[in-house]
């Protein structure tokens, strides 16, 4: 018997009970829809994540002062004070993997022009800031590095300061807003860049030199933070080795030695490049756990068709034991029910599929949260429902095709 008829024959079959077909195909069709659509969830957040990682300058590397946290154990306050301005000048001079760097100082309070007055914070940085953190002015100008030097009280506003201290849509510029009550002269206005994966909105901030912040509102000699970025992606380790290696000089720590495990670093740095393997770490065992959930359908569909196939071969052991008396072999029999089996899973994998592309958008735009529905989780649900289709389908047409054609027919 070829393989025409045996397709035909099936086909006949499964029209014969639409509903059981339907109701056996569903275990397949929740399962593929429940992959495809948490597959695409998790890689989605995953893009979105290093969308965001990539925006806030994927080579960025921060430098805090005080050794590395352990189990939120607080710190000595001199241990909070060891970054200094020369750790930022030999930075800036000696690392050959450094691009750009920027001392950062900072203070939260009050800004306040006329009858409005908003919650932000002040940074104390330099020019190369907007660079590291891939920051733009929209309107008018930079501080320059006579600013700087100067500590002249001038400052760059975020758009959601700006919003909120000039509502009916006036123009900042060259406008006197005050911090508390020192006054600043705006001399622009930031690019817009809006909220982050992790709920933080990167326009409510305020930009000035780091001089004017040190010395006008914190009163302090030392650095909150250092923030650098490597040359490219791939040597922010070995720019991290480079200012790991200037900083323990500069503070005169000792190296281990045989006798001694030397000094400790009082100072800690972290690169986005670690953050993002972190978090791709994480997000990809969400995936992993989400997608194995989701399998668990696949499974119980299997499960499904396996009984069901179980039911079909007793229902039509007759039949079965006319056909091998008139010429069939056992061979026939097996691809008969073996066909049936897998043209119920790969429907229901189509069905799935469709539904699964369907809710990932659903979700999309009910929630919004970020979907990536990849080409090979579609192609993995189509190879996945064909082997749930053979692996829970042998059995049943096996026992089909063993059947004795006499007591086949002989069967009531």
């Amino acid at each position: 018997m070829n393989y025409t008829n045996l397709f035909k024959i099936a086909l006949r079959a499964i029209a014969a009970n639409k509903m059981r077909s339907f109701l056996t195909a569903l275990g397949i069709i929740i399962g593929v829809a429940s992959v495809i659509t948490m597959l695409a969830i998790g890689q989605g957040s995953k893009k979105s994540i290093q969308a965001n990682i990539a925006e806030m300058g994927s080579n960025m590397i921060m430098i805090h002062p005080g050794a590395d946290m352990r189990g939120g154990v607080r710190q000595d306050p001199s241990a909070m004070q060891t970054l200094k301005i020369t750790d930022y000048q030999s930075i800036r001079d000696n690392c050959h993997y450094v691009k750009a760097v920027s001392p950062v100082v900072s203070k939260s309070g009050q800004w306040v022009y006329g009858n409005n007055n908003t919650q932000s914070s002040i940074y104390g940085v330099n020019t190369e800031y907007l660079e590291i953190r891939q920051l733009a002015v929209a309107d008018g100008t930079c501080f320059t590095e006579h600013d700087i030097k100067a500590s002249a009280k001038v400052c760059i506003l975020g758009q959601t300061v700006v919003d909120y201290l000039f509502p009916d849509g006036g123009d900042p510029i060259g406008k006197t807003v005050r911090f508390g009550s020192i006054p600043f002269r705006v001399i622009g206005v930031l690019k817009k860049k809006g909220y982050n994966s992790m709920g933080f909105d990167q326009d409510n901030l305020v930009l000035s030199p780091y001089t004017t912040v040190m010395k006008r509102i914190l009163a302090q000699t030392y650095l909150s933070e250092i923030q650098c970025s490597a040359v490219m992606e791939g040597v922010t380790e070995k720019a991290t080795e480079e200012i790991t290696s200037l900083l323990r000089s500069n503070h005169k720590l000792r190296e281990a030695t045989a006798d001694s495990e030397g000094d400790k670093d009082d100072f800690n740095i972290r690169s986005q490049e670690e953050l993002a393997s972190m978090m791709n770490s994480t997000t990809n065992m969400l995936t992993i756990l989400l997608g194995a959930v989701a399998g668990i359908s696949l499974i119980v569909g299997g499960i499904g068709i396996m009984n069901i196939m179980y039911v079909s071969v007793t229902e039509r052991t007759k039949e079965i034991g006319l056909r091998m008396s008139v010429g069939a072999r056992g061979i026939d029999i097996l691809n008969q029910f073996l066909i049936e089996a897998i043209l119920l899973s790969v429907t229901g994998g189509v069905i799935g599929v469709l539904l699964g592309v369907g809710a990932s958008y659903a979700v999309n735009m009910a929630v919004h949260w970020p979907i990536y529905i990849q080409p090979w989780s579609i192609i993995m649900s189509f190879v996945v429902c064909t082997f749930t289709g053979i692996f829970f389908g042998w059995y049943p047409a096996k026992k089909a095709a063993l059947l004795d054609p006499i007591e086949a027919i002989r069967y009531e």
